[in-house]
């Protein structure tokens, strides 16, 4: 029996759609919360981006699902530079089972989970009653805080 995952995705650099579509395609999810486009978070002098959350069943761990996750980014062309910067792709590991789950490369639920209300949207489309592991709230409490 697997975990449920849930992955950010987002794009703003070439083909976003297609892009997005490219991870989708690779990840297998369960289900897909709307594509929406947003404006740039932390470096705002850059294009928009499309976002999504994605809902996906893993019997990998949870830095193994990571690996996973940075091979399909590479596979569709990212090449990390700038933190926060332009991207084809960018996929965030935003909750991992019910769990808190803490390494060097990894912290899962994402640490700025909260601060993120395109994220949040997206979660909470797909499972806003959810209980956000070590923050001990709802999505759709997090969504109603979020800035």
């Amino acid at each position: 029996m697997g975990v449920y995952a849930y992955v950010g995705l987002g794009s703003n650099l070439g083909d976003r759609r297609a892009l997005i579509d490219g991870a989708l395609s690779r990840l297998r999810p369960l289900r897909v919360s709307a594509v929406v486009e947003t404006e740039p978070w932390g470096v705002s002098a850059q294009p928009r981006f499309l976002n999504a959350v994605a809902e996906v069943m893993t019997d990998l761990g949870p830095r193994e699902f990571l690996d996973r996750l940075r091979s399909v980014e590479q596979e569709l062309g990212r090449v990390r530079t700038e933190r926060w910067g332009p991207r084809t792709i960018d996929l965030d590991l935003l909750l991992y089972g019910d769990t808190p789950f803490e390494s060097p490369e990894l912290s899962v639920p994402h640490p700025r989970l909260a601060e993120r209300r395109f994220v949040l949207e997206g979660l909470a489309e797909l499972c806003p009653d959810r209980t956000v592991p070590g923050l001990d709230r709802t999505v759709r409490e997090l969504l109603e805080a979020a800035p």
